[in-house]
């Protein structure tokens, strides 16, 4: 299965899970996984959250910031991958002078 972002409208969503400013994403969701194109602007951030019933993948592909995974703080950017588990807790914030530009992949667990 083809999924092609460019045929995807973006949605902005402000103050994401708490964050700052606006989480922009283009999104495809079959009600098991979400697989995500996601943007944030210098400043913006995903506030922080748990994962509970699914885990998160993320690849970063330009940018830069930082994630801090229950409570450990890791500076990502482009060709860098976070992985968060499912229970566990992270938030994303784009420090950097840049788009914060990823792919994120949520699968839900049984």
């Amino acid at each position: 299965m083809l999924i092609n972002f460019d045929n995807i409208t973006e949605e902005a969503l402000e103050n994401f899970k708490g964050g700052e400013k606006q989480y922009n994403k283009k999104g495809f969701d079959d009600g098991r996984n979400k697989i995500m194109l996601g943007r944030l602007i210098p400043g913006a951030s995903i506030g922080l959250h748990t994962h509970e019933g699914d885990s998160e993948t993320i690849f970063f592909l330009s940018g830069s910031g930082k994630v801090i995974y229950d409570g450990t703080e890791e500076r990502v950017s482009a060709g860098l991958c976070h992985y968060c588990p499912m229970g566990h807790e992270h938030t994303m914030i784009n420090d950097g002078s840049e788009d914060l530009v990823f792919y994120a992949v949520v699968p839900k667990h049984e």
